[in-house]
C-alpha cells in the first residue's frame, strides 16, 4: 500500500519550458546584481564561500564568483550553492508577481485528492527547498504548500544516487516499499527503485512504452495508488 508520494518537479509536476524559458533566464539576468547587493549579508556570503569551495578557487572575488555562477547556469550544473542563490533571486520574481509557478492541472487535482485521502506528499528536486516552496506557494493554482509534508533538495544527495532515496525514506519514517517516487528521468527512477521505492515515469509529451523499465504515464490522472506494486513488481502490475 502506498502511504507517501515523493515527486520531482521539472517535467513531472511542472513544465520543462517554465523552468528553462522563465526561471533560468530570470535568474541569469538578475543574479549578478543580487550577488553584488547582498554579498556581505551572512546568508549570502556563506553561499558565496560554498561556490568558492566547490569551484576550488578560494581567492575568487565577488565578480569572479558571479562569472562562475553564470557558467554553472549555462552548464545546468546541479550545484547546491547555485540552486540556493537562484531560489533567492526567484523569490523576488515571485513576490513581485513577475511570474507564477506552473503546475499541471492534473498534478494539482491529484495532489489535492491524495492529500485529502491521507497520503503524505513530499517534493524532491535539484532546486533548493526555498525554490520549491516558492513555485508551489505562488502557483497559478494558488498556494499549494499546505498539501506537502516535507521538502528535499540535493542536500540529501544526488538525485541519481540510491543513498539519497534511502535517506528520504528514513526521514519520512515509512518502509521504502510504501513510498512512490514520480519523475521524468529514468536514472532517478532507477535509483529510487534500487532503494526499494515504487516508481512511476512521467512521459507527458510521448506515448507510454509498455516495455519501459518503469511504469509510464502521461499524467497524474493515470496513476492508481491502490494498484501500484512496490519494488521488484513488473510494469504491467501498475495498471
Amino acid at each position: 500500500m502506498i502511504r507517501a508520494v515523493v515527486t520531482d518537479i521539472e517535467g513531472t509536476t511542472s513544465s520543462l519550458s517554465f523552468v528553462h524559458d522563465v526561471l533560468f533566464p530570470y535568474a541569469r539576468t538578475h543574479l549578478p546584481d543580487f550577488v553584488r547587493r547582498h554579498a556581505t549579508q551572512p546568508a549570502v556570503a556563506s553561499l558565496l564561500d560554498d561556490v568558492r569551495a566547490e569551484a576550488g578557487e578560494s581567492a575568487l572575488d565577488t565578480e569572479g564568483v558571479i562569472r562562475r555562477l553564470l557558467a554553472w547556469i549555462d552548464e545546468d550544473r546541479k550545484a547546491t550553492s547555485l540552486k540556493a542563490l537562484q531560489g533567492k533571486v526567484w523569490e523576488q520574481g515571485f513576490r513581485h508577481a513577475d511570474f507564477r509557478g506552473h503546475v499541471y492541472p492534473d498534478a494539482v487535482r491529484n495532489l489535492r485528492r491524495w492529500h485529502a485521502a491521507g497520503i503524505r506528499l513530499y517534493v524532491y528536486s535539484s532546486g533548493s527547498v526555498q525554490a520549491q516552496q516558492l513555485l508551489f506557494g505562488y502557483s497559478e493554482a494558488g498556494d499549494l504548500r499546505p498539501l506537502f509534508s516535507g521538502w528535499f533538495d540535493t542536500r540529501v544527495g544526488h538525485k541519481r544516487a540510491v543513498e539519497a532515496y534511502r535517506h528520504i525514506a528514513a526521514v519520512i519514517g515509512l518502509p521504502a516499499a510504501e513510498i512512490l517516487f514520480l519523475s521524468d528521468v529514468q536514472a532517478e527512477l532507477d535509483a529510487a527503485r534500487a532503494a526499494g521505492m515504487a516508481t512511476v515515469w512521467l512521459v507527458r509529451d510521448a506515448t507510454p512504452d509498455p516495455d519501459a523499465p518503469h511504469r509510464q504515464v502521461r499524467s497524474f490522472d493515470e496513476i492508481d495508488l491502490h494498484a501500484l506494486q512496490p519494488h521488484g513488481a513488473g510494469q504491467g502490475d501498475a495498471t
